[in-house]
């Protein structure tokens, strides 16, 4: 299935986007599809620090486990 793609415009450092040109370049790539790609890395990483904050979170005792069966109920599934 092909995924519907959004136009952003961002603002990037003058660096970052020289580095970028040049990855494109080398790679003959788009830069779209290459920021895409950084992007998914970047959350894959952030996923793993959100899941060790909130396992953090509840070790502390700053917040509870609710049973899948609840959650399941409470949307009518």
């Amino acid at each position: 299935m092909i995924e519907k793609h959004i136009r952003m415009n961002i603002t990037l450092p003058e660096s970052v986007a020289r580095e970028l040109t040049l990855i494109a370049d080398e790679l003959k790539d788009k830069k779209s599809r290459i920021v895409a790609k950084a992007l998914e890395l970047y959350f894959d990483e952030i996923d793993g620090q959100i899941a060790e904050k909130r396992l953090n979170e509840f070790n502390q005792g700053k917040t509870e486990l609710v049973a899948a069966e609840k959650v399941w109920k409470e949307l009518g599934l």
